[in-house]
């Protein structure tokens, strides 16, 4: 088990033994222990381990005397929709944008209230660890359920389709989950939608299902330039983060997005709370403040996210990984509603998305930088040493900030890794403070 418990799911690698049935079924009775639950919905996604890791938590559910709600090869966000609505535990079987060989699972209690670290995971670790291997007299049953018609039902009583535009729209799905409910999704809107990779497909042939990454878009941007799209689309394996690429093939930070978002939901909840992690732009919210919202600035994670959603009463939640939270969906993430809401703001705006993120992007960003290191700690140290006479804030790893510039560096959960985050007035402010805070820590680049 060492190392498959991260801060808000559980993830590793199936090839090697680090992730295997055992656990998840072990994990299955465990989640029945923490919850209580009579039933617990479980989905999974298409790779080629998750039929059996699915039969596993399902056999350690039921075994436990629950039942299972089993609602097949589903994006995450479906499981969210049916824990939210019908106030049920969920499971998702997963290991979202990471490669072929990974699984993962996700889980969340009734009302898809997330399940972190901090709040119970670090307990179904411990009954894992130390089994009781108890049964109940009588093993529940498996109900199986196609959950698609409701849940593209639910995402559009939030937006408004009727104020779409025929809009062109390119998605790419990764061969993962989005290609199961984009086309019906698609059946009930306006916007047309113009598809790439959306047979899902576990061993992703065509490239990684991780859009953070720029050369997982190349294929997406030359769509829009040749089929002259709107708006390009790309989502992770699982379905819960998306990525927007404007109609001149230019990529939207997570920041860009948030911003654009807070602003179409507080023209309709003036004042209301908009939470944002701490590595977006400053943009967000000085944008959310002068739309007459409240920002609130949370860790990165979607675990912290949607508790400090539930504690404050937001309305939406962004981060700049590209997840994207919202109250009506049970403060759960949805790629596939970030895009509705994004085509609604293109559609009443009646300007190109390439006009509109001007409105949003006042500063510089370097991106996330990967820098290998062999001790975390030292290295923030030295960090923490070198930038004293700024402003420094320990909320999430170190936020060191200047009235003009600031940057973040976290440490990784699961690899050797430091990750810093810069935004400056411009690209040269960036580019100098990026290079005096890496002369510091030292290591070396990683690719990620």
């Amino acid at each position: 088990m060492s190392g498959v418990f991260k801060a808000y799911d559980i993830r590793g690698r199936t090839d090697n033994g680090e992730l295997t049935p055992e656990l998840a079924r072990a994990v299955g009775a465990a989640f029945v222990e923490l919850t209580d639950a009579r039933q617990i919905a479980v989905g999974w996604d298409c790779r080629a381990s998750s039929p059996e890791m699915s039969d596993a938590m399902i056999d350690g559910i039921t075994r436990r005397g629950a039942s299972v709600l089993a609602l097949g090869e589903v994006p995450t966000d479906v499981v969210y929709y049916i824990s939210g609505s019908r106030s049920l535990p969920g499971v998702m079987i997963t290991a979202s944008h990471n490669p072929a060989e990974y699984n993962g699972i996700k889980l969340c209690r009734a009302g898809a209230a997330p399940v972190g670290e901090e709040t119970g995971l670090s307990d179904i670790e411990k009954m894992v660890s130390n089994p009781e291997n108890g049964k109940a007299s009588e093993r529940g049953s498996v109900e199986t359920l196609d959950a698609s018609d409701g849940y593209v039902k639910h995402l559009l009583g939030i937006v408004d389709e009727s104020a779409m535009d025929d809009l062109r729209v390119a998605v790419d799905g990764g061969n993962g989950m989005a290609g199961a409910v984009i086309e019906e999704v698609f059946d009930a809107i306006p916007p047309t939608l113009i598809g790439l990779y959306l047979e899902p497909d576990g061993t992703f042939p065509n490239h990684p299902a991780d859009p953070l990454q720029p050369e997982n878009l190349v294929d997406l941007i030359a769509l829009v330039k040749s089929e002259k799209a709107n708006l390009g689309v790309a989502f992770d394996g699982d379905a819960d983060r998306a990525f927007f690429i404007d109609d001149l093939g230019e990529p939207l930070s997570g920041s860009t997005t948030t911003a654009l978002i807070a602003r179409w939901f507080l023209a309709r909840q003036p004042g209301a709370t908009i939470v944002h992690n701490l590595i977006t732009s400053r943009a967000v919210p000085e944008i959310v403040t002068a739309s007459g919202g409240k920002p609130v600035r949370t860790r990165v994670g979607h675990s912290f996210i949607k508790q400090v959603m539930a504690d404050t009463g937001a309305v939406f939640g962004g981060e700049h990984s590209g997840h994207y939270y919202f109250a009506a969906n049970y403060r759960a993430d949805s790629g596939m509603l970030a895009m509705l809401v994004l085509l609604q703001v293109l559609s009443e705006s009646g300007k190109k998305l390439s006009e509109i993120r001007t409105e949003v992007e006042p500063y510089a960003a370097s991106g996330e930088i990967n820098i290998r290191v062999d001790d975390q700690k030292a290295a923030l140290r030295r960090v923490t040493e070198a930038f004293a006479e700024a402003e420094i804030d320990e909320l999430d790893g170190l936020t060191i900030s200047w009235p003009d510039r600031w940057f973040n560096l976290r440490a990784s959960n699961t690899e050797p890794l430091l990750r810093l985050y810069i935004e400056g007035p411009d690209q040269a402010a960036v580019t100098e403070l990026s290079d005096k805070v890496q002369a510091v820590i030292g290591g070396e680049h990683a690719a990620h």
